[in-house]
């Protein structure tokens, strides 16, 4: 596996993502910002943020599946949520929760989540991109 993800002594654990991921592989997979679109480009959860974020999170997986990767791969995540409050971050976790099981991962690189404004489409509340590293 070309990624090690790991909590350095000295730092904080947080249960939601790993600190530091160390990369070995030689292609690198950058995927575009996912949102809550099906196949069809039918948003997936209107007003439901934990369905979208699980959207976003299988749409990823869908991504990384085709360039040959998978969440185990994952080096970093960037997350997107519009109008972001700590009080959303049940929601945002249960959404993890949902796609991960689907899944049959634990998606836990390291990653950034950002409070925006907006996003493409007013209906869309989370974004998601990931980098990934493989052999």
């Amino acid at each position: 596996m070309a990624i090690t993800l790991i909590d350095p002594t000295g730092l904080p654990r947080i249960d939601a993502y790993r600190q530091v991921s160390v990369a070995t592989g030689s292609k690198l997979v950058f995927v575009a910002g996912q949102v809550a679109w099906d196949a069809d480009g039918v948003t997936v959860g209107k007003d439901d943020l934990a369905a979208q974020v699980e959207q976003c999170y299988l749409n990823v997986g869908t991504a990384l599946a085709a360039a040959g990767a998978s969440f185990g791969d994952v080096a970093k995540l960037t997350v997107h949520v519009v109008g972001w409050t700590p009080d959303k971050m049940p929601l945002f976790l249960e959404g993890v929760a949902r796609a991960a099981a689907k899944l049959g991962v634990t998606p836990v690189p390291p990653g950034t989540l950002l409070g925006v404004a907006a996003l493409d489409v007013p209906e869309h509340l989370v974004e998601v991109e990931a980098t990934a590293v493989v052999d």
